[in-house]
C-alpha cells in the first residue's frame, strides 16, 4: 500500500530505541493507511491527518510505558499487562471516556497489524466507567448553537467578513449547509452543485461518508464562495496557503473575534449545531429540546425531523441527531431551580453581564438564556 505520512519523519521525534523504532516502522508503513473502522463507508485509504494521528498516539502510548517502567525492546511485545498500566495511567491523568477510548482504537489498529486481533479489549473492560466519570454521553446537554450563547451569528459574521472575507464565506457555509470546518475549506462551490439542485458535500466528510443537502436559500451563499474560489484548487481555500497554513489562519482570525469557548462561549462547531436546530424546528413545528422550552412535539414528526437531521449531519447512527438536539429528559432533568427574578437581579447587579450572572447563581450561561428565553416566550 502507498503511504502518504511520513513515518520516519514522525518516529524521531520520539524516545525509543533505534531496533525498536525499526520494527514499528515496518508495521507502520505496511499498514498505517488501513481502513480499521466498520463504520466507514469509503474504500479509500485514510487521510494523511488521520495518518498522523495513529502514528503519534501509538508512538506516545511506547513512550509512555517506558516511562512508568515497561522497557519495550520491540513493538511485537505488547501484552494485556502493558494496555492495563496505560489504561490506569491514563485514568489517573484525569483524562476522559472518549480520549481514552480513542487511544485504545489506535492501539487496537496496532494490534491487528501484528495478528493479535484480541489483544485490545472495550474501555470497560479494564475500568468501572462510572465510578471514574468515564460513562461517554451522545446526547447534548447545553446548548452549542451561537444563539443559545446570546450571540447572533448574522452580524458576528459580517464583523468578521471586516477581517478576512474568505474566513466568514466559510463560516456562512457551515451556518447554512450544516458543514464541518474542513468541509467547508475543501468545499469546490461550482462543482458542488449537482444536477439535482442538491449540494453534494464529498471532501473532508468524516469516515468518507458523501452527502447530500437541501440548498434551499442558499444560493446566495453559494455564488459568494464561488467568487471567492481558488483557481488552483477550486477550493475557498485563497491561493499561496497550504490546508494547515489556512486551518492557522481561520482560527486565528475567530480568536480575535472571540469566537471561542473562553470568551463568548462559542466555537465553529456551532454553526453546525445552530443549523441542525433551525431544521428541526422547521420540520418538527417546535423548538429542539436543547432549547429547553418543554414543548414537545408529536412523535411522527419529532422521529421525522430526527432522521433527516441524522441524514444531513453524515452519520450512520439514527441516535447521534441527540448530540446536537438533546432529549428532553435529559433537558428536564438538568433544569436549574432558579427563577426569572433571580436571573433579572443577578443580570442588574454585574452591570449586564451575563457570564458573570450565570458564575453567580451558579448555572450556566446557556440556562440564563434559556431562562430569558422563556420568559420572552411567555410575553408573547
Amino acid at each position: 500500500m502507498s503511504v502518504t505520512v511520513n513515518v520516519r519523519s514522525e518516529l524521531r521525534r520520539y524516545k525509543l530505541p533505534e531496533d525498536f523504532k525499526v520494527a514499528l516502522e515496518r508495521l507502520l508503513e505496511d499498514n498505517v493507511d488501513r481502513v480499521h473502522s466498520r463504520t466507514r463507508v469509503s474504500s479509500k485509504p485514510l487521510s494523511i491527518k488521520t495518518q498522523g494521528y495513529r502514528v503519534q498516539k501509538i508512538c506516545r502510548a511506547f513512550v509512555e510505558l517506558r516511562e512508568i517502567g515497561y522497557a519495550l525492546q520491540s513493538p511485537w511485545a505488547l501484552k494485556q499487562k502493558h494496555v492495563e498500566a496505560l489504561v490506569e495511567l491514563w485514568v489517573s491523568k484525569k483524562q476522559t471516556g472518549g480520549t481514552i477510548e480513542n487511544k485504545l482504537t489506535y492501539l487496537r489498529a496496532l494490534a491487528e497489524w501484528m495478528h493479535k486481533p484480541n489483544l485490545i479489549g472495550p474501555l470497560e473492560s479494564y475500568v468501572d466507567r462510572k465510578e471514574h466519570g468515564l460513562v461517554r454521553s451522545y446526547i447534548a446537554t447545553e446548548d452549542k448553537s451561537w444563539d443559545g450563547n446570546g450571540v447572533d451569528p448574522i452580524e458576528k459574521l459580517a464583523e468578521i467578513a471586516q477581517t478576512d472575507k474568505y474566513v466568514a464565506v466559510q463560516l456562512r457555509l457551515q451556518l447554512t449547509f450544516g458543514l464541518r470546518v474542513e468541509e467547508s475549506f475543501l468545499l469546490r462551490p461550482v462543482e458542488s452543485v449537482g444536477d439535482d439542485g442538491m449540494l453534494h458535500v464529498t471532501r473532508g466528510t468524516k469516515g468518507g461518508r458523501n452527502r447530500v443537502v437541501p440548498i434551499g436559500d442558499g444560493l446566495d451563499v453559494l455564488k459568494e464562495a464561488a467568487a471567492l474560489t481558488n483557481p488552483v484548487s477550486k477550493t475557498t481555500i485563497p491561493l499561496g496557503y497550504t490546508k494547515q497554513q489556512w486551518k492557522d489562519r481561520f482560527y486565528r482570525v475567530l480568536r480575535k473575534h472571540g469566537v471561542r469557548k473562553s470568551a463568548l462561549g462559542i466555537t465553529a462547531h456551532g454553526l453546525r449545531h445552530q443549523n441542525f436546530h433551525t431544521m428541526y424546528e422547521a420540520l418538527a413545528g417546535v423548538k429542539a429540546p436543547v432549547k429547553g422550552t418543554g414543548v414537545i412535539a408529536p412523535k411522527v414528526q419529532h422521529e421525522e425531523a430526527r432522521r433527516q437531521v441524522v441524514e444531513a449531519a453524515g452519520h450512520s447512527r439514527p441516535s447521534i441527531a441527540n448530540a446536537y438536539l438533546s432529549t428532553h429528559r435529559v433537558q428536564l432533568q438538568k433544569a436549574p431551580g432558579v427563577t426569572l427574578d433571580q436571573v433579572r437581579d443577578a443580570i442588574v447587579k454585574f452591570n449586564g453581564n451575563k457570564k458573570a450572572a450565570a458564575n453567580f447563581l451558579q448555572i450556566s450561561r446557556q440556562s440564563v438564556y434559556r431562562i430569558l428565553e422563556r420568559s420572552r416566550e411567555c410575553d408573547k
